[in-house]
């Protein structure tokens, strides 16, 4: 078995420390803090399942934390049209240039994000229910599929139905974890998880769960205001960071 060459490896632990750290503290962002680091030396074909597969091994590292926050009658909804959502935004990706939308979905982060950070009384969306719910999920699903964008619009949601932080994140850990199983499946199905991906795998997946359990560990000694902050600025800094990747 071949190894990767030093400064490859360096670059992709470096990534998962990091990716993985973040998801810890604020239970979204690993792929999209990840592939920063992991592009620079593999192809996208080998960094998009790999992602998943740390992504999911970092929420579930978490899960026995964050369980308390699980509230089934709220998640239900929209996991179920989520996971409806990512086969059609797998199709959709075949027929729709996928630049514009994270150029997009860029700017309303960040000006979402900016909006929030500025209000003093941030506002509460208590009606539209189920269906709602559902249709955050079909959003987030189909982002999933056509960008590796699950996160932001459950993570956004939550904030908006003023849930505290362990209720977010027992919104958006389990949603984002099932997307990227079913990513991770999908993945497999269509020959991706090669030798390559294999070796990488080896290297990642240990690395991401001492990020995640450190990003945990500070976790726990966040309040709310501070989670709703840190959020914040990790939903501008991934729109920024979606801007800056789709120009060419």
């Amino acid at each position: 078995m071949t190894l990767p060459p030093p400064g490859d490896i360096a670059i992709v632990v470096a990534g998962a420390l990091a990716a993985g750290f973040v998801n810890g503290l604020s239970g979204t962002g690993y792929a999209l803090v990840a592939l920063g680091f992991w592009l620079q030396a593999m192809s996208p074909l080998t960094a998009a399942p790999l992602t998943a597969l740390c992504g999911v091994a970092g929420h579930i590292q978490s899960l026995p934390r964050i369980w308390s926050g699980v509230r089934w009658s709220r998640l239900w909804p929209m996991l179920s049209a989520g996971l409806v959502g990512v086969p059609v935004g797998t199709l959709l990706l075949h027929h729709l240039e996928p630049e514009p939308l994270k150029v997009g979905v860029g700017v309303l982060l960040i000006v979402y994000s900016a909006w929030m950070a500025i209000v003093r009384r941030p506002p509460v969306i208590t009606g539209g229910g189920p269906a709602a719910d559902a249709t955050v999920g079909l959003i987030g699903g189909v982002l999933g599929g056509m960008a590796s964008l699950s996160g932001p619009a459950p993570a956004i949601w939550a904030q908006l139905r003023g849930f505290g932080k362990d209720e977010q994140r027992g919104v958006n850990q389990p949603f984002n974890m099932s997307v990227l199983l079913l990513a991770l499946v999908s993945a497999g199905i269509a020959g991706f998880l090669d030798r390559t991906f294999l070796i990488w795998a080896v290297i990642t997946v240990p690395t991401t769960l001492v990020g995640a359990r450190i990003g945990l560990a500070l976790y726990g000694r966040v309040n709310d205001a501070q989670f709703r902050r840190i959020l914040l600025g990790l939903l501008c800094l991934s729109g920024v960071t979606l801007i800056l990747t789709s120009i060419r």
